[in-house]
């Protein structure tokens, strides 16, 4: 049956235009606008859908069963793109559904799923009962499942999706591999040295008052040190636990957050690491969204949430206030220093062309060769560099400790 939707959407010029159109489903609306060359900023029945997809369908209280439910690493993953394959060879959503709470493997996501089932039993949207599980189904997974459900195209919605995370996990495990190694080192230098400090390196004081000789000044240095970790070992791990725990403090504020955020994108070496796999998460999972149906307006919403990063997050949210108040999308973005020249200049072309989804998925994959390409590079010059710092300290402690037995030979020698 044919419906009216109302829009509005950017012509090739970039200028706001409002309309109405008649089709079958949102999707096909969304499609109409595109073959007239139109970019698609929001789209809507009479009864306000592009509100649901700002708000994510927050309508009214239901029973919380998010703190109960959760899912293993991948989980979600396997289950997206298996319910996609069931659905695209024609078994019903409920069933679907049955069979993959039976053969769920943690006891969270099979508790979370027998309750979707029971929603969806009970007459509820999908998509709507999924909302309750936000530890499981994310903002972004409810509002491309909605976005599936008006265009009738679910499962090809959730291959998207499956895509979508399986990309994200994909990247998340780069990341974590380029920090896995520095951050073990780290450990393991601070403990060595100090074991050294506190443990060995003052038991030669005995030893070095026997000589009798001028203890070397780097021998002096040592010892000090030694001697001060030993006595007051309690006050160093103290004060640096506070200072650990009021950084974490300060990190929940907003003001700190954003701090914090804008310093990770200027690190010295992770700091070009940090920002690609932000330009990569943002490419991603905007086009994911628009190509999915969700408009532009809602699309950037989620972004905005999903993005990892409050500066990106402000970004996308000055983004989001000048395509409403008719502006172009990628002026704001090319403003800022983060998002390089051929990213605006991307998404410009595609504004206008009406192919930005295409295009931002482009970007997507660029910047994650980009970030494999890094965590390559940082681990081969990371390890020489761990090592070297690793042969400093000990070696400095050693040579500490060896200096006066040079010392006493030569004055023997001499003597």
């Amino acid at each position: 049956m044919a419906t009216k939707f109302k829009y509005e959407a950017k012509d090739i010029s970039g200028k706001l235009v409002k309309g109405a159109v008649t089709a079958e489903s949102q999707a096909d609306a969304v499609a109409d606008l595109r073959r007239r060359n139109l970019t698609p900023v929001e789209v809507s029945k009479a009864s306000g859908l592009a509100d649901l997809f700002r708000s994510g369908g927050r309508g009214g209280k239901r029973r919380g069963t998010a703190k109960r439910a959760s899912v293993r690493k991948g989980e979600l993953e396997v289950f997206t793109r298996q319910l996609a394959t069931m659905l695209g060879a024609g078994i019903p959503m409920l069933e679907a559904l049955e069979i993959l709470a039976e053969q769920a493997e943690s006891p969270g996501f099979h508790y979370c799923l027998n309750r979707v089932v029971e929603d969806i039993r009970s007459g509820s949207d999908f998509s709507k009962a999924l909302e309750p599980h936000k530890r499981v189904f994310s903002h972004i997974y409810v509002s491309m499942i909605r976005a599936g459900e008006v265009s009738g195209q679910i499962d090809i919605i959730l291959t998207r999706l499956a895509e979508y995370l399986e990309a994200s996990a994909h990247l998340r495990s780069e990341i974590k591999s380029a920090m896995t190694y520095p951050v073990i080192s780290l450990v393991l230098v601070i403990g060595i040295a100090s074991f050294l400090m506190i443990g060995i390196v003052p038991s030669f004081k005995p030893v070095f008052d026997s000589l009798e000789v001028e203890l070397p000044g780097l021998t002096v240095f040592i010892m000090d040190i030694a001697f001060f970790m030993q006595d007051y070992w309690y006050l160093i791990f103290g004060v640096a636990g506070a200072a650990m725990f009021g950084l974490k403090v300060v990190c929940r504020t907003p003001k700190g957050a954003y701090a914090k955020d804008s310093v990770m994108l200027r690190l010295p070496v992770f700091g070009v690491l940090f920002k690609k796999v932000a330009l990569s998460r943002f490419s991603r999972t905007f086009s994911t969204l628009v190509k999915s149906g969700v408009p532009i307006l809602g699309a950037m919403e989620i972004v905005s949430d999903t993005a990892g990063n409050l500066v990106i997050s402000r970004i996308v949210d000055r983004a989001r206030d000048s395509v409403r108040n008719g502006e172009s999308l990628s002026e704001p973005f090319s403003k800022s220093t983060v998002f390089p020249p051929m990213v605006t200049k991307m998404m410009s072309i595609g504004e206008r062309s009406g192919a930005l989804d295409q295009l931002l998925e482009k970007i997507a994959e660029f910047y994650d060769q980009q970030v494999e390409a890094e965590v390559k590079g940082l681990t081969s010059m990371i390890e020489p560099i761990m090592i070297a710092i690793m042969g400093v300290i000990v070696g400095g402690i050693v040579l500490a400790v060896f200096l006066p037995i040079f010392k006493l030979q030569e004055k023997l020698a001499g003597g």
